[in-house]
């Protein structure tokens, strides 16, 4: 299954979870038929669900709508990851190529559980500069 743009960096089957914004602890499944989504997951970034692609937004900004998420370091990534995803320049966000990239090359070489492995620390660095960017009006050093 690939992203609107024919990217494959979703790659295995369909993306379940709740949302780890909302519960920390959360698990993510991967399944090749929407048959096979649990009744208790909350299902996202797959056609049909709540928190996938509505009204021009992509599957994060649809968690941070869903769960009234007004952090606006998250909102800064979110148009990151928007641009990085449906490339429709409704953000100035340079930095979505790069990201990008990145993950279309991990799932060209990795499976879905080591993509979660390895970016959640990329994820977490990309957290930490946009909170001192913000903090700083600017570029941190």
């Amino acid at each position: 299954m690939g992203d609107p743009r024919g990217h494959p960096y979703r790659p295995g089957g369909l993306r379940l979870a709740d949302p780890p914004p909302c519960r920390p602890q959360a698990e993510f499944i991967f399944v090749s038929d929407p048959a096979e989504i649990p009744a208790d997951a909350t299902a996202f970034d797959i056609v049909g669900a709540e928190l996938s692609h509505h009204a021009g937004d992509c599957s994060f900004e649809r968690i941070l709508r869903s769960y009234d998420l007004a952090n606006p370091v998250l909102w800064r990534i979110a148009a990151i990851v928007h641009e990085a995803d449906l490339d429709d320049q409704r953000y100035d966000a340079p930095e979505a190529h790069g990201l990008d990239m990145v993950l279309r090359g991990l799932a060209m070489i990795r499976g879905d559980e080591d993509i979660l492995v390895i970016t959640g620390p990329v994820f977490d660095g990309i957290y930490e500069f946009c909170r001192r960017a913000i903090l700083l009006g600017r570029e941190p050093p």
